[in-house]
């Protein structure tokens, strides 16, 4: 795996410069396979961590990466496994999305996302790259960044993304066991884009990627 945000930062930088594990399901989580959600949850965990030993794609400094063993996760949870409605937003002009440096990245609204957890109703905003989806294999790509309730002390202070494939129909899994750190997070060279205001969680997300401690 190549996590979709890896090629979205390599654009942006380069053209600029494991625990207990949950098995019940809440009441609006989305009911699956629990065994096969697992290991497909813990598989991303796995490449990811590939990916951030390979030192010809981590983010990692040198320092940091030599002394790497691993991303530290939340427990696995299929209770944060959700199924959201897509509401598109046809017509919705490119607007420059800000990033941790000068420069910015070119995205369009694809839609809302709305689902619920705990018996309350949430939203997020969901964009498409205009640059990455003219690239092979990333046409139906979406960016999901969201913030919530646990930046800055468990998880990283700007937020974390998700990545997203554009459904067949107005359904879309959220998984947020999948949830992970902007590159920046490990490494300022980077110029990631921010978190939008708009996609502020008021809860604790306690799943996916932690914050990362260096060395």
């Amino acid at each position: 795996m190549k996590t979709m945000l890896a090629t979205l930062v390599f654009l942006i930088v380069f053209t600029s410069c494991k625990g207990d594990k949950r098995y019940h399901d809440r009441r609006d989580s989305v009911t699956t396979d629990t065994t096969s959600t697992i290991w497909d949850i813990e598989q991303f965990q796995r490449e990811l961590n590939e990916e951030f030993r390979d030192p010809k794609i981590s983010p990692l400094k040198d320092k940091d990466r030599k002394h790497f063993r691993g991303l530290d996760f939340f427990p696995v949870d299929t209770t944060w496994l959700v199924k959201a409605r897509l509401e598109r937003t046809p017509g919705e002009s490119p607007f420059f999305m800000p990033t941790t440096t000068e420069r910015v990245t070119k995205e369009v609204r694809y839609g809302i996302l709305y689902f619920e957890i705990d018996g309350k109703e949430y939203k997020l905003n969901v964009y498409q790259n205009q640059e990455l989806i003219t690239r092979e294999g990333y046409e139906d790509y979406l960016f999901l960044p969201f913030s919530d309730a646990t930046n800055g002390e468990e998880t990283y202070g700007g937020g974390r993304y998700i990545d997203l494939r554009i459904p067949r129909g107005k359904e879309i899994i959220v998984d947020f066991n999948k949830a992970y750190n902007p590159y920046c997070a490990y490494n300022k060279k980077y110029s990631c884009p921010i978190v939008p205001e708009e996609n502020m969680l008021p809860i604790a997300v306690r799943a996916g990627v932690k914050a990362f401690q260096d060395k």
